[in-house]
């Protein structure tokens, strides 16, 4: 596995805005999904491990959930298949449930209380009137952000993101948690199946073996940043059949100048879904016109579905397909992107996408002048 980058400055951007965490390799090297829950059968309650390897003891069924993790509150209803039991959350998931399909899913989400903000730093004291039975912190910030709510008696998940292998992992303890065990176990093999298929279907493209160069970028308060090899996108990308242009940058989400994007060259640029940048913005400056995703209008704003799709979350297996499309625009009717949106919804949250809806999550008005964007309406 690729180590992540670290961690206090890419969370912090995470929470004001930013995406993508560290990368992971194919899934068939991920299998363990180390490190395992335990649960003790025949015990009233149960136990499981964290990912700081601490264990922690529940001595009956878990009903209320607070978490300060952005992308934990997705996870948690796509395995329960329900938001009932999520009763805290941070103010950057909120404003996402306000904004994107997930409060259409789940309207409480839409007016859930926060119990942080950009820097994680719990609110103990609206914890303490949540009265939740468990809080899912970060496991690796520090114990600025745990001490406090293990200090005031709760008992305490700590989660490490961003490879393919630690998702996995949270579902793996999602399911035990939520006592949907088979049905984490069943989310895990369909995103391996998702896997081989997406990587089944670039494999049968003639230039399989020539790389789409791909930038990924979102906008930041100077200009734009990118990620290198270290980040989750890079994963999806090399999945999908592209090669990330800023794979060998020192840095894990480096700044990136004009001058660096028109060097590299990009066949196609992806815009974060973590931000307000849109293609029509893009092609309109005009220090980029030289850009070759500029001038074969390859720009595209990343999908926003139940979570947003640039890091790892449930909804992952989709945007392989979607990247895969992207680059490979000919495999449109093979992937089939809008009926796999349509059965993911049903499987994660039991919800029927509508038409609109899928519009909506796919960002067809956004991406309405970029080429080949017509093969996602089918």
């Amino acid at each position: 596995m690729i180590d992540s980058a670290p961690r206090r400055t890419v969370l912090r951007g995470l929470g004001a805005g930013a995406a993508a965490l560290a990368g992971a390799g194919a899934l068939g090297a991920c299998s363990s999904r180390e490190p395992r829950q335990e649960v003790k059968a025949g015990a009233a309650g149960f136990t499981l491990t964290d990912q700081r390897g601490q264990k922690i003891r529940f001595d009956g069924p878990v009903e209320r959930i607070a978490t300060a993790i952005i992308p934990a509150p997705s996870m948690i209803a796509a395995v329960d298949g329900s938001h009932a039991r999520i009763v805290g959350i941070n103010q950057s998931t909120l404003q996402a449930n306000k904004e994107g399909i997930f409060g259409t899913l789940f309207p409480e989400s839409r007016k859930t209380a926060t119990i942080a903000g950009a820097d994680f730093l719990p609110n103990v004291e609206t914890v303490v009137d949540l009265a939740p039975d468990v809080v899912v912190q970060w496991g690796d910030q520090g114990e600025e952000v745990i001490a406090p709510l293990e200090n005031a008696g709760f008992k305490v998940i700590g989660l490490t993101y961003g490879t393919q292998e630690q998702m996995e992992t949270w579902i793996d303890i999602f399911g035990t948690l939520l006592g949907k065990e088979k049905r984490a176990s069943g989310l895990v093999d369909w995103m391996h199946e998702e896997d081989a298929a997406v990587r089944k279907f670039v494999a049968s493209q003639d230039r399989a073996g020539d790389p789409v160069p791909v930038l990924y970028l979102r906008t930041a308060a100077d200009g734009w940043t990118t990620a290198n090899k270290t980040q989750y996108m890079n994963h999806w990308t090399e999945l999908a059949g592209g090669v990330n242009v800023a794979r060998d940058e020192a840095t894990g989400t480096p700044q990136v100048s004009v001058e660096q994007m028109l060097a590299w060259d990009p066949e196609v640029v992806l815009l974060s879904g973590f931000d307000p940048a849109t293609p029509t913005a893009f092609y309109a400056d005009k220090r980029l016109a030289g850009l070759r995703a500029v001038r074969e209008r390859r720009v595209y704003k990343i999908p926003l579905g139940g979570y947003r799709w640039d890091p790892p979350c449930c909804e992952s297996p989709l945007m392989w397909r979607w990247t895969a499309q992207i680059l490979h625009p000919a495999l449109a009717r093979r992937i089939g992107l809008r009926t796999r949106l349509a059965e993911t919804f049903r499987k994660l949250y039991g919800h029927r996408l509508t038409e609109a809806e899928a519009d909506t999550v796919l960002h067809l008005d956004l991406n309405a002048r970029s080429s080949g964007y017509d093969g996602f309406r089918a």
